[in-house]
């Protein structure tokens, strides 16, 4: 009998709570929160996040941050990763996609996307509000769209690069820099600032957030299957895109 009854308390037991430690992408932060939120209701386990910009994520995990999961904003990073050797890197999967877009504090109205149009939101002593250019995924992407749309030579020697896309953001959401290149997302985010013009898809890379699952615990995997299945409209109702199959 008191085999049987021990046996009963085991099987009744309730599962331990696991914590799964997120490292994501700065422009996550909002959504990746309440569906954070939701799942840990749904599951019992707790979710942590740390946010900042892909490179300084990329780096803490290669030196060795315990992060369960990874979302960063661009594959070159998640693939700089498993050539690191980090496991489950090279099995990052295209979670989501997003827009570029050029902003200005306050209202403002919509204008083409030409250098008389940066030279007239200039002023001849601003700055041009953008993530690092040579490391931070919006900054990769804005560069190469600006290159392409012939802006480039218009801002090169005149921008403010910040560590992450949301340190840009709030750059002109203070009104310290009079335009600045976001995502889409940011900018939808953020009522103190306005879209100027949306960047056209075709003048940058595809914007692609991977997600890879880099810790073999149950509550990891199941957190992940979440954010690519009905966590989803978190993203969706956030206007962040989804990405085509074969982006990554």
């Amino acid at each position: 009998m008191i085999r049987i009854l021990c046996l009963f308390l085991c099987l009744a037991a309730p599962v331990r709570a696991e914590t799964v430690t997120v490292f994501a992408a700065a422009s996550l932060k909002g959504p990746l929160d309440q569906a954070a939120e939701a799942w840990q209701a749904a599951s019992g386990h707790d979710v942590q996040v740390a946010y900042a910009g892909s490179p300084t994520l990329a780096r803490q995990i290669r030196q060795g941050a315990p992060a369960d999961l990874a979302i960063l904003a661009h594959p070159r990073w998640m693939e700089w990763l498993a050539d690191q050797g980090v496991a489950g890197a090279a099995e990052a999967v295209p979670f989501l996609s997003n827009r570029l877009v050029l902003i200005a504090p306050g209202e403002a109205s919509a204008a083409p996307l030409t250098p008389e149009t940066v030279a007239t939101l200039l002023g001849p002593d601003d700055r041009f509000a953008i993530a690092l250019t040579d490391a931070v995924p919006a900054g990769i992407y804005g560069r190469a769209s600006l290159e392409a749309l012939g802006l480039w030579d218009s801002v090169s020697d005149r921008l403010l690069e910040m560590e992450n896309v949301r340190a840009a953001l709030a750059l002109v959401a203070r009104g310290e820099a009079p335009l600045g290149l976001v995502y889409a997302t940011d900018a939808l985010a953020e009522p103190a600032v306005s879209v100027v013009a949306e960047l056209p898809v075709d003048s940058h890379p595809a914007i692609v957030y991977p997600l890879a699952v880099l810790a073999e615990t149950e509550a990891a995997d199941a957190f992940a299957a979440y954010l690519t299945g009905d966590g989803r409209v978190s993203f969706d109702d956030a206007g962040f895109l989804r990405p085509g199959a074969d982006d990554l």
